[in-house]
């Protein structure tokens, strides 16, 4: 009785690590630049547009915690078994 191999296809493998986490810190660094500008343009602006730029400057920290730490969880789909391929080798 011949046993049936599984194939996985190369794909469906996740990032690596140091890739993944080289983007976050990436994404984290451009949302820390920015709220540097809003707080540069609080000081700048006249003042109704000041307030923007003081609330953007304010709750933007939480935003970019929240879009640097989701990262891997979601992108892992895991090794998919590819059906009805071919063996190259046996």
């Amino acid at each position: 009785m011949a046993r049936e191999k599984k194939i996985y296809d190369i794909t469906s493998a996740p990032q690596a690590l140091t890739r993944d986490q080289a983007g976050r810190q990436k994404r984290y660094f451009i949302s820390m630049m920015i709220r540097t500008a809003c707080f540069i343009l609080t000081v700048i602006l006249p003042s109704p547009y000041r307030w923007f730029a003081l609330l953007g400057a304010v709750t933007l920290p939480y935003f970019a915690v929240v879009i640097a730490n989701a990262g891997r969880e979601t992108v892992t789909r895991g090794a998919e078994v590819v059906e009805n391929k071919p063996l190259a080798l046996d």
